[in-house]
């Protein structure tokens, strides 16, 4: 990397102005805590407060945003510390969201904080704490007052699992002057495929900077069980179960419709149903109820409380628990125009993969499974509910696996990569 990355006037300007943010951060994150959007027991994490000390020795941090981009992240984690067993690692994500679905996915000798917003002296307060020896970001939204101060500090910092489509690349060429000191930043660039590459050589980054390695959702670690599953599978014992996963609201009434016409041909059948948003919980329920469905929560434990033709999930980070039990599962965000979410989560959980037609987030990935036979497209109520009677969608479930385990082996090759970055590991 360059030893002085440049410094354009758009990049001084948003620099400045976060000197002046201080007090109306403040005030934003106090109103997100009053709607309950921040975690009344850590948001100072927001501001640089550190809620846990920094462990003796090298420390790698590692941050992503979204749900899926942060649990990529606990494989590569592993892998980190498999290749340097003295190594702590620093999580960091966003949302109150992505911190409980991380929660039960936490690996060994790894600790989560929340980012500061990007205030310079909140994240001078972090990086004084916590004083990486490398940085590690995996998400598509990029704090320019971060990577100026790691790049003042010197320490090394690279960028993985980047994803940037024609439409966001159109969009940041707006401010290319802005994205190229950005990316010039980053020591070293792993992109998920060649249009991201050459999205980001257009801003002036040298090729031999950039490299193609795939998604690291890809080789995600297996989402945790919980240990209630026996329990739970013996309460289920005989029912056909499947699963309607990270769904949106605009989709849910397709997957109601899907589950009446199940129950027409298997009156025991059940379905659980996880949304997206767990907020949203109760009035998936209701929607359930609307369709003429006998449908209640899962209390806390997962335990059906009472004999119900569904079941809905109100809690993040119960994933692990049901692509296990459940043989075929529809992933949501993708009958609306979410554009999809993760299907390597049930893949590597010997989960058949049902899905709508709108998967533009995850085009590639959906294009392998359905090349070879391991996932299959539904287009409405009837076709989904025909998919998940149809006795050959268990079919799929092998074939899925077999896919997700062709990259087991990019953490570890990644690692490599990256511990190669940071000379003082």
């Amino acid at each position: 990397m360059a030893d002085r990355p440049s410094t354009g006037p758009a990049l001084r300007a948003y620099l400045a102005a976060t000197h002046l943010a201080a007090p109306f951060a403040r005030r934003h994150l106090q109103g997100r805590l009053a709607r309950g959007k921040e975690d009344p027991d850590r948001w100072h994490e927001k501001r640089g407060v550190p809620s846990a000390a920094r462990p003796e020795g090298p420390l790698a941090w590692l941050h992503a945003v979204g749900v899926g981009e942060v649990l990529a992240l606990p494989g590569l984690a592993r892998a980190l510390r498999a290749a340097r067993p003295d190594l702590s690692i620093l999580i960091t994500s966003s949302s109150r969201t992505s911190a409980e679905a991380l929660a039960p996915n936490l690996p060994e000798g790894a600790i989560h904080q929340f980012l500061p917003l990007d205030i310079p002296r909140w994240r001078r307060r972090f990086l004084d704490h916590w004083r990486p020896d490398l940085s590690v970001w995996a998400e598509r939204d990029l704090w320019p007052g971060f990577l100026t101060e790691l790049a003042r500090r010197g320490i090394p910092t690279a960028l993985v699992n980047a994803r940037m489509d024609a439409a966001s690349a159109r969009q940041k060429a707006r401010a290319s002057g802005l994205f190229h000191d950005l990316y010039s930043r980053f020591a070293l660039i792993e992109t998920q495929d060649e249009a991201t590459a050459r999205h980001i050589a257009g801003f002036g980054i040298p090729p031999a900077r950039i490299a193609v390695t795939g998604s690291l959702k890809t080789a995600a670690a297996p989402l945790a069980d919980r240990p209630e599953r026996p329990a739970v599978e013996a309460a289920l014992a005989g029912r056909r179960v499947w699963l309607a996963a990270s769904t949106h609201a605009g989709e849910e009434a397709a997957v109601a419709e899907a589950h009446r016409l199940i129950l027409a041909e298997d009156p025991g059948a059940c379905l659980i149903l996880a949304p997206r948003n767990p907020a949203e919980a109760e009035a998936a329920t209701r929607g359930l109820q609307r369709h003429g469905i006998d449908a209640a929560l899962l209390p806390p434990g997962n335990l059906p409380p009472r004999p119900a033709q569904a079941y809905v999930v109100d809690r993040i980070g119960q994933l692990g628990l049901w692509y296990r039990v459940a043989p075929a599962a529809f992933v949501g965000g993708s009958l609306d125009d979410t554009g999809g979410h993760n299907p390597w989560e049930p893949a590597r959980l010997d989960c058949a993969i049902l899905h709508g037609p709108n998967t533009w987030n995850f085009a590639a990935d959906y294009a392998g499974l359905a090349e070879a036979e391991a996932a299959r497209l539904v287009t409405d109520a009837a076709s989904l509910a025909a998919a998940v009677l149809d006795p050959a969608t268990a079919a799929m479930r092998p074939r899925a696996a077999a896919l997700a385990a062709r990259n087991a082996a990019l953490p570890d090759e990644m690692a490599r990569r990256l511990l190669a970055l940071a000379r003082t590991l």
